[in-house]
């Protein structure tokens, strides 16, 4: 019965172990891992405002995850164009500092209608 247990609890999340020896990749951060210190805060706080004032990017662009920890930021998300890409990068680049940033953004066009 405890072990039908355990792994309902697995299945669902509720609980998580690590069998010694086994490695876990952490090393791509999630928004729900951004530190809660006052400089990554204040960091991404500078970063989002960069973005949302620049008024050509579009709503995607805008709602690009930025991911701080210990001064190091890492973006996420979908944009249009590769333009908006390069323009968010630079935008948490000029921030952050050269270095300091890593891009998994991805570029996922806008679908056009059919019969257009």
């Amino acid at each position: 019965m405890r072990l039908k247990w355990i792994a309902t609890a697995v299945a669902f999340g509720c609980l998580a172990f690590q069998a010694p020896g086994v490695a876990v990749a952490q090393d791509k951060p999630t928004a729900d891992q951004a530190k809660n210190n006052v400089n990554d805060r204040q960091l991404m706080q500078k970063i989002r405002k960069a973005v949302m004032d620049d008024k050509s990017l579009s709503t995607s662009a805008h709602n690009v995850k930025i991911i701080a920890q210990d001064g190091k930021v890492t973006l996420k998300g979908p944009v249009k164009t590769e333009g908006e890409k390069t323009t968010v990068n630079k935008l948490a680049t000029d921030i952050a500092g050269a270095g300091n940033v890593t891009d998994e953004i991805t570029v996922t066009p806008a679908k056009t209608k059919k019969g257009s």
